[in-house]
């Protein structure tokens, strides 16, 4: 309760952990700075004694070549031993002055603009008498240390060395120290205002834990990216987003949203063909059609693209072997369109089943029974019902054609879309700034057709109003239109299922394109060479499978179930990574854990963040429909019987959302194992995707090792998926029969 007193005690409490803290970060920072200098010191002093004693010199003046070549080797190895550091070997002239005997350009500016001051003087003086001397404060942001060198008999010098290192390592520590204290004020604060003043504070708990994954893991990384392309040399400048805007990287966009336009287009056709045939006609093998149809869904991204370019190839079975071909090319925008078609139709096949399945025909029945025709009842009726399914369904698809990263990798050819070319700024021109921008240029045309398709839908009323649901649809199809409809299905699985017998028959031939010989030499030296990025994706995707069921089941609960301010703000966080392209969700990881405090780049970690964020949305998703569909005096009941909120949601919630948790993990753990756009930029050495493995293979032309590693991936999220369809049954509770 927010009472006068609990706000007392409240502010108390941080006023005194305020204090706490502040304290214990000046220890810790004076500690550091003492250790920091006499560490710094010592090691500068080490390095001094190995330089090479300097010659006199009969009087001062700038180095010459033969003292800079002598010295040479030695100076190289100043800023490895310490870290960016900069050196300048003195040497004392008759007069006993000290003058430059040789050094780097840096170091010598440094000595010319700031030895005639008074602390370099008063270095020099001890020196002279062979103590080691740090300048005080920074000179430039640079530690400057003034080292003798002592002569053979180690009693007098014969000369000085001038070594300056940048504070950087330092100025990071300090500020990682002081950005920990201020999140751990924060954290105090607001688990301490929860457990005070929330009347439940397990939501709260839930509550600031789901914030703090969003804000880390979502926000910040974005705020990187988007930050980092107003910045060139450490100083801000629009000149990423002038070269990003140039007719360059145009002509990319529009080759992009050209793609995505036509591929949506085919995609939404075809699917809804399959959907129509499926859901509305007494068509038999219902089961077999979508299961086949799925199939691209959950494979890996480069398997079809890797099929036609067996088949269609430059030295393609059917183009150059058996059609013989030389002039034909599949390589550019009509090979995208069709392995994106083929991989993508079924994101609208899926989506629009369900919406033909949902549909009360009782509109459709009156309109058959007042003799209006099977085609106009379907133009009339059926149509306008499906609209917001199949501007969804293309919208979905559009979005997903944009963000393709694998397909145009390897079939684009001189095709230019934008998520390569945001890829080769980072890889080919270590541009992360450059790669930023062009992969949130991509979000313009998403966000356009969004906010496109939420206006035109809204504009009109597609909503029946019905008593009790029918338990049957109307066959708006006449025998010729099913058989029609039956034999261009039939022809479209056919064709999916030559490309995955292709992969399979890829693994068996020596050398496709040239020699067609048959052998098992691919298969063990795949495995072999693949087999510890085979251990490696299962691994990781079955750490991130578990996680982010459990974490989306809980933020569905969060944002169904709960009212509590912000939460909008939270649903449009935990949301973002469905919108935002795998390419720059992968750049600003790089960006954002590549540096105190969360330095993580290169180990398995991120890539189980990235597969938890990049599939929650989906899980939140899934969890929420399941959700709604449940009465909440369920819950409601368990709590007024002194269930916590922790205790409501594994006893009741969990148990009744089973289905939607379990899709959820299956969902992430197949996304996990295919993952391309995100992951390729993450991975390291240690830590290897098996489907990059599967490009760089198809890329050297290996294409049977290739086959064989995706063959492998195939069975793998086949058999995941197997098991899920196993443990998650449809019930028949929407099932309905059809109609003539």
């Amino acid at each position: 309760m927010a009472t006068k007193k609990n706000l007392f005690k409240f502010l108390a409490a941080v006023l005194i952990f305020i204090v706490c803290d502040v304290w214990i970060y000046r220890s810790l920072l004076g500690s550091f700075r003492s250790y920091y200098k006499q560490n710094s010191l010592k090691e500068a002093s080490l390095f001094a004694q190995t330089a090479p004693e300097p010659p006199g010199r009969s009087g001062a003046g700038p180095p010459d070549q033969a003292d800079s070549a002598y010295y040479g080797d030695w100076l190289g190895r100043t800023g490895e031993v310490l870290e960016g550091g900069e050196a300048l070997i003195l040497g004392i002239d008759e007069n006993f002055n000290f003058s430059p005997a040789a050094g780097t350009d840096s170091a010598l500016r440094l000595w010319t603009e700031y030895s005639g001051g008074e602390e370099f003087q008063k270095g020099l003086e001890s020196v002279y008498y062979l103590l080691p001397y740090e300048l005080s404060g920074t000179v430039e942001s640079m530690r400057v240390y003034l080292l003798p060198i002592a002569d053979e008999s180690g009693y007098d010098i014969s000369g000085a060395v001038m070594i300056a290192v940048p504070e950087g390592g330092a100025v990071q520590f300090e500020k990682l120290l002081r950005n920990l204290s201020l999140i751990a004020l924060l954290i105090f604060a607001g688990l301490l205002g929860v457990a005070m003043f929330a009347r439940d504070p397990v939501t709260g708990y839930a509550v600031i834990f789901l914030l703090g994954i969003a804000l880390v893991f979502v926000a910040y990384p974005l705020f990187e990216s988007f930050r980092l392309t107003f910045m060139e040399a450490g100083a801000f400048t629009l000149e990423i987003w002038k070269r990003t805007f140039s007719p360059n990287y145009l002509i990319s966009l529009w080759g992009s949203v050209k793609l995505g336009i036509i591929t949506a287009s085919v995609s939404t056709f075809i699917g809804f063909a399959f959907a129509f045939l499926t859901e509305r006609t007494s068509v038999r093998g219902k089961k077999l059609i979508g299961t086949l149809a799925t199939m691209p869904v959950i494979s890996p991204p480069f398997s079809l693209t890797l099929s036609i370019i067996l088949l269609f190839g430059n030295n393609g079975l059917i183009t150059h072997q058996l059609l013989k071909i030389n002039n034909f090319s599949v390589y550019g925008l009509g090979g995208l369109v069709l392995v994106q078609t083929i991989g993508m139709f079924p994101i609208a096949y899926m989506s629009l089943s369900s919406v033909l399945k949902s549909i009360d025909s009782t509109v459709e029945d009156a309109a058959l029974d007042l003799q209006a025709s099977r085609l106009r009842t379907f133009r009339t009726i059926t149509l306008p019902l499906s609209l917001p399914g199949l501007l969804s369904a293309w919208l979905l698809v559009f979005t997903n054609s944009l963000a393709d990263f694998a397909n145009p990798l390897l079939l684009a050819g001189s095709y230019r879309v934008l998520s390569v070319e945001a890829y080769i700024e980072v890889t080919g021109r270590s541009n992360m700034g450059g790669g930023a921008a062009l992969s949130l240029l991509l979000l313009l045309p998403t966000l356009s057709a969004f906010f496109a398709q939420r206006y035109w839908v809204n504009k009109k009323s597609v909503v029946t109003v019905t008593g009790k649901p029918s338990t049957h649809l109307a066959e708006l199809a006449s025998r010729p239109v099913r058989i029609i409809l039956t034999v261009f299905v039939a022809a479209c699985l056919v064709f999916i299922v030559s490309l995955y017998g292709t992969i399979f028959a890829g693994c068996f031939v020596k050398n496709w394109g040239i020699d067609y010989s048959f052998t098992l030499s691919n298969i063990s030296e795949a495995l072999a060479r693949g087999w510890q990025s085979i251990a490696n994706t299962v691994t990781l995707a079955a750490a991130a499978t578990p996680v982010a069921g459990i974490i989306a089941m809980a933020a569905a609960l969060i944002v169904v179930r709960r009212t509590f301010f912000g939460k909008r703000l939270l649903e449009v966080l935990l949301m973002t990574p469905f919108a935002v392209p795998g390419t720059l969700l992968g750049i600003s990881y790089i960006l954002a854990f590549n540096k105190p405090p969360f330095l993580i780049v290169g180990t398995a970690a991120i890539i189980v963040i990235n597969y938890i964020i990049r599939e929650l949305p989906v899980g939140l998703e899934t969890g929420a429909a399941s959700l709604r569909q449940i009465d909440p005096s369920i819950e409601e009941a368990a709590q007024d019987l002194g269930a916590d909120m922790s205790r409501v949601f594994t006893s009741v919630v969990l148990p009744l959302i089973r289905p939607a948790f379990l899709t959820s993990m299956s969902y992430t753990f197949v996304r996990s194992m295919t993952a391309v756009s995100a992951v390729i930029f993450l991975i390291s050495a240690r830590w290897y995707h098996l489907t990059v493995q599967i490009y760089n293979f198809s890329e050297n032309l290996r294409f049977g090792l290739a086959s064989v590693l995706s063959t492998v991936l195939i069975i793998i999220v086949l058999a995941a998926f197997g098991v899920m369809q196993l443990v998650v049954r449809d019930r028949g509770l929407t099932e309905k029969s059809i109609v003539r």
